[in-house]
């Protein structure tokens, strides 16, 4: 074997390694860690799922599939035991497919996430919270968008019930919003660390 593949299937085992140590002390649906890892079979693939979609609750399958290097069968297979087996549920977006730990977030929680995990979108949010009285324009200042974006996105949003258009834009439900951005901030980016630095203190939560 070619000393680049060596490299390659070097850094593929210590992600695993990395996430599946995760992975196997994630209680799941009232499980024990031991039964949780029973019910993966043991499998460094499995946990290593397990502990990534813990960590980043919301990752779609192609990004899931490259950050664990992952093949993409070999993702499909996992992925599909872990949702028969119940440790997984996910949820249809759009021209994705996102992922959860079950029975850890509602309906509400699950859209949110979703809409979180997109650039834009996470933008226009994180710009509301700071600024609740931001118009579209500024917005769109503000992450170097078209105001059409902007607009396309708040009608999306307004739509999933994560934001108010009655009088100007608001965040809806903003401590739950809150709390997702801070409690999974690190799976996110620099600007998200950053307003959870100032927004840790102001909610109240379980990580």
């Amino acid at each position: 074997m070619p000393s680049g593949d060596r490299g390659v299937d070097a850094e593929k085992r210590a992600t695993l390694r990395r996430f599946a140590a995760l992975g196997a002390a994630t209680p799941l649906a009232g499980l024990s860690a031991g039964e949780a890892r029973a019910k993966t079979d043991g499998s460094d693939a499995r946990d290593a799922i397990l502990g990534y979609v813990s960590t980043t609750p919301g990752a779609h399958f192609s990004k899931l599939r490259d950050d664990l290097k992952l093949g993409t069968g070999e993702t499909q297979h996992h992925l599909r035991r872990l949702v028969d087996d119940g440790a997984l549920v996910s949820r249809r977006d759009g021209d994705y497919r996102r992922f959860f730990l079950a029975d850890r977030f509602s309906t509400f929680e699950q859209v949110a996430l979703g809409y979180l995990r997109r650039e834009t979108p996470r933008g226009m949010v994180l710009t509301l919270l700071r600024h609740p009285d931001a118009t579209g324009s500024e917005i769109a200042s503000a992450l170097d968008v078209s105001r059409a974006t902007v607009s396309t996105y708040a009608s999306q949003l307004d739509d999933a019930g994560l934001l108010d258009r009655t009088d100007g834009y608001a965040v809806a439900r903003p401590e739950t919003i809150i709390t997702l951005l801070v409690r999974y901030a690190d799976s996110f980016d620099a600007e998200t660390r950053a307003f959870a630095a100032d927004a840790d203190s102001l909610v109240r939560y379980d990580p």
